[in-house]
This record gives C-alpha cells, sequence and structure tokens, in this order.
C-alpha cells in the first residue's frame, strides 16, 4: 500500500511528521519509546482496507517531527495539545484514537484535556496515569520494574550510551518481544530514525525527565473522567508493567473494554499483530 508521507503544523510551535492511508473516519496512531510511526507498519494497511483515514506520527522529538531542545518542552500537556493540534489541523473535529507505551500515555491524557477530539479511545500496554502513580508509590516490585525511568533522569549520559550500544540498546529495549517481531529491516530503520536523527534520543528520554520531574499532586490536578469509550488491550508477558496495572479506575474510566493476551508482551502490536488490528477495527466500527 502507498503511504503519503507528510509535515504538519499543529499550532503548538511544532511540526509534526506522519505517514498516511486509506480514506473514511480518522484513525491517529501514537507510537511507543523507542519507536516512531513504523511502530504500527502491521496496522496501517488493515485499518486502512477497513475503511479509516490511518495517521500514523512521529511524535516530538522522534523520527522527522520537530525535536524541541528542553525536557520542559515534553510536558505532558504539550503532548496532549499536538494531538488535538493535528486532528484540527487534518481537518477532523474528531478522531479514534489509538496509543502504546509513551503514545498510550499521550492518548489517555489527550482524551482527558480535550475530550471533544476524541470519538474514541485504544490503549496498548500502559495503565492510565492514576493507576500508574499509585502504582509506583505502594509497588517495590514495579518501582524494580521501572528502574531506567531513573536512569534517564541522568543528563545526555543514557543517550549518549544508547548511540554507542545502537543495535545492543534497541535489541535490550525489545527484548521480551516474539522472536522474529523485530525483523534485521525494523533495527535498521529504527537505528536511522532514532539514533541517526540530529537530536538522537534527547528528545524521547525527555518525555521521562518531564514526567518525573512533575509532583504527583500536580499530575493528579489533570485528571477528569473520559466520557469516550475505551478499548485496553493488554499483552501479559510485559517485563515492565504488571497485569492488574490494565484495570483503570471507574472514576477516570466509567466505559471501559479490557482483552488481555496471554502470550504478548509488552510489544503487543508487534507480537499479535492480525489480533490486535481486528480488535481496533471493531471498536472502531460500534461507533
Amino acid at each position: 500500500m502507498d503511504l503519503a508521507d507528510r509535515f504538519v503544523d499543529v499550532g503548538t510551535g511544532v511540526r509534526l511528521h506522519y505517514v498516511e492511508a486509506g480514506s473514511g473516519p480518522l484513525v491517529v496512531l501514537l507510537h511507543g519509546f523507542p519507536e516512531f510511526w513504523w511502530s504500527w507498519r502491521h496496522q496501517i494497511p488493515v485499518l486502512a482496507e477497513a475503511g479509516f483515514r490511518v495517521v500514523a506520527v512521529d511524535m516530538r522529538g522522534y523520527g522527522q517531527s520537530d525535536a524541541p531542545p528542553s525536557w520542559r518542552d515534553y510536558r505532558m500537556e504539550l503532548l496532549a495539545a499536538d494531538v488535538a493540534g493535528l486532528i484540527e489541523a487534518l481537518g477532523e473535529e474528531r478522531a479514534f484514537v489509538v496509543g502504546h507505551d509513551w503514545g498510550a500515555a499521550v492518548a489517555w491524557m489527550v482524551a482527558t484535556l480535550h475530550p471533544e477530539r476524541v470519538e474514541r479511545l485504544a490503549i496498548l500496554n500502559v495503565p492510565h496515569p492514576d493507576t500508574m502513580l499509585r502504582t509506583l508509590r505502594s509497588s517495590p516490585k514495579q518501582l524494580l520494574h521501572s528502574w531506567y525511568m531513573f536512569f534517564f533522569q541522568i543528563p545526555w549520559l543514557p543517550e549518549r550510551l544508547a548511540k554507542l550500544m545502537r543495535r545492543r540498546f534497541l535489541e535490550g529495549a525489545y527484548g521480551d518481544a516474539r522472536p522474529g517481531a523485530f525483523t534485521a529491516e525494523d533495527y535498521a530503520r529504527y537505528e536511522t530514525a532514532l539514533l541517526d536523527s540530529p537530536g538522537g534520543l534527547k528528545g524521547p528520554i525527555d518525555y521521562y525527565r518531564a514526567a518525573l520531574r512533575r509532583s504527583p499532586r500536580r499530575a493528579r490536578s489533570l485528571f477528569r473522567p473520559i466520557p469516550a469509550p475505551v478499548l485496553v488491550i493488554w499483552g501479559v508477558q510485559d517485563r515492565f508493567l504488571t497485569e492488574r496495572m490494565a484495570e483503570p479506575d471507574p472514576r477516570w474510566v466509567p466505559d471501559v473494554r479490557i482483552v488481555k493476551l496471554p502470550d504478548a508482551s509488552h510489544w503487543v502490536q508487534h507480537d499479535e499483530p492480525e489480533r490486535v488490528s481486528t480488535l481496533l477495527i471493531e471498536h472502531f466500527q460500534v461507533a
């Protein structure tokens, strides 16, 4: 399938790169760390053939999108505003929003802070931010799993090590994925997009710096009930996040369906691409 390769000013001071396929209701796909739009290579053609206009974005700091220089430029309000502005810039009132990993964290907040832009929400292997905060506070096991978030607070060293390690860094990041989920071509694309870009991994790692430098009280002040129906797809073999984090608090997410894939890892859309695509189409076609 041919992909249109485009850039758009989203009204937040950054220009985002995205690829687009198909026509119909808008689906916005948000990748995680350390990925870029290629994260959705399996889902893009299937969703487009199902009758959707599919837009897979390089989020700010990634790939060919703008990469502001300060960690303060990666605060959650700005990341969510990028997506809301993208939907508007594409000429749509609302969209189906899908996110994995950091893209899912941003998707939660788009639906929270800009509910008028989200028709339905789909989340892959990241808890609602309230669940994340409560679990980090109460679970030493989860704190141990999340050690890298604290390592990323060190200035310049994490991104320098990633650039030196190159393929070994990426293989370590995706290490719990099923064998064959990431091919040699995939690794080559990730190296080019993430490690050979001018900013390297500074922008992506600044997501973590901005998140951990905000007080939990300030973070919770942003939470609102999400009116959109939510689908949570969760790979149970996630080595980073415990399975019980899949279920959000009904105060914040009153309309949710949770589908757990027992044999999938954190990289669920790579491990079970057909199943994930089918679940997304079912979720969107209910609307």
